[in-house]
């Protein structure tokens, strides 16, 4: 029952980041969308790594049924870089308000240069 909640959510976040990203003209809210996106990507590495009856790989035998250490590290991994791509962002949108006025991409289509 958690493997089909969580692909559920995980399919409807992927749905809400794509629609946002494409829909929507103000850039912080692109930049919300995009970190929306990022969450279902972890999500599904979660849902990669889940193993119901699995335990943790430290200081057990074995003959247990162990957790995969992998997706983790890619999670932890991802978190890392979505964070400094949220920060790269914002402080590029901050240089276009400061330049052109505007976060709308809708009016910056019209500038050259």
């Amino acid at each position: 029952m958690i493997v089909l909640t969580i692909g559920i959510t995980c399919i409807v976040l992927t749905g809400i980041g794509i629609y946002g990203l494409l829909r929507r003209t103000h850039m912080i809210r692109m930049v919300l969308c995009f970190n929306i996106l990022e969450a279902a990507a972890l999500l599904g590495l979660v849902l990669i790594a889940y193993r119901p009856d699995a335990r943790s790989p430290i200081l057990r035998a074995a003959t247990d049924v162990h957790v995969l250490p992998l997706p983790h590290a890619l999670a932890l991994t991802a978190i890392v870089i979505g964070a400094s791509l949220t920060a790269l962002m914002l402080t590029l949108i901050v240089r276009v308000h400061r330049s052109h006025g505007t976060v709308l991409v809708d009016k910056l289509k019209d500038w050259r240069g």
